[in-house]
């Protein structure tokens, strides 16, 4: 997928050592600032529990081996490819592949699957799924970087990397990415229902930054060379839109800026 190195590099500061490493204060607000509150669900259950991601091998499938239109089934298949003991598999699709539910009523997924047996013991491995919209919804799936399908029609925004479909990926991979870390296998940290939980960032939806409201993610930073907007700083310099994540501590959904 194209780009793809922008997603990938959204994972450094959140994955160890980099994410044990306090970025300098230029770089503030940080994606890192931002996942140290999915520690936060850590800690309400033991204050010494910690949590660490290590990056793992990327797998590219560039001749559509499954074709171009996919079921859950197959996503998971794909997932499978990756590690089978305590891994988050992330299966990103690129803007021609569709998938059943895709811009009907969902961006991405999460969710878990059987992995391998070591010595007699079934593990599971959790999985992530996340569509580029480029092509078939960005109003749904890349707001605020596009105009909206519903709701009120603001302006759209900038996209930190001029990529309106990859940009939208790094809003759902990070908020897919919060909601399998606090409840990687269903039954974890949510709200609501089961099978449709309110979980970390998805508790929040269209809160970017501080004085957002229906149709207005917020008051957003903006890079005063490209005039796009972002509320976190990356790697390599690179600049993100991250959701806002609920606050087990406050009982509020917590921004960046």
């Amino acid at each position: 997928m194209a780009n793809s190195s922008h997603l990938k590099e959204l994972l450094y500061p959140i994955s160890s050592p980099p994410f044990l490493l306090q970025l300098p204060s230029k770089t503030n607000p940080s994606v890192a600032q931002w996942w140290k509150t999915i520690e936060k669900y850590y800690h309400l259950a033991n204050s010494k529990n910690t949590l660490s991601l290590n990056l793992g091998k990327q797998v590219l499938i560039q001749n559509y081996s499954l074709g171009k239109s996919l079921t859950q089934k197959q996503i998971v298949q794909l997932a499978s490819k990756g590690e089978q003991k305590d891994a988050i598999n992330v299966v990103l699709t690129a803007s021609d592949v569709a998938v059943d539910g895709f811009c009907v009523n969902r961006c991405g997924t999460h969710g878990a699957s059987k992995g391998a047996v070591i010595n007699g013991k079934t593990y599971k491995f959790a999985y992530i799924w996340v569509g580029n919209s480029e092509t078939f919804c960005p109003g749904y799936c890349a707001w605020p970087f596009h105009q909206p399908i519903y709701g009120p029609q603001t302006p759209p925004l900038g996209a930190p990397n001029n990529d309106v479909g990859v940009d939208g990926m790094v809003i759902n991979l990070a908020s897919l990415l919060a909601g399998t870390a606090t409840n990687p296998f269903g039954n974890g940290y949510y709200q609501g229902e089961a099978d449709a939980p309110l979980e970390a960032a998805s508790a929040c939806p269209g809160v970017y930054a501080k004085g957002a409201y229906p149709g207005n993610p917020g008051d957003l930073l903006v890079d005063k060379t490209t005039g796009a907007s972002y509320n976190a700083h990356g790697t390599n310099g690179r600049k993100y839109l991250v959701p806002a994540l609920y606050d087990p501590a406050t009982s509020s959904c917590s921004t960046l800026v």
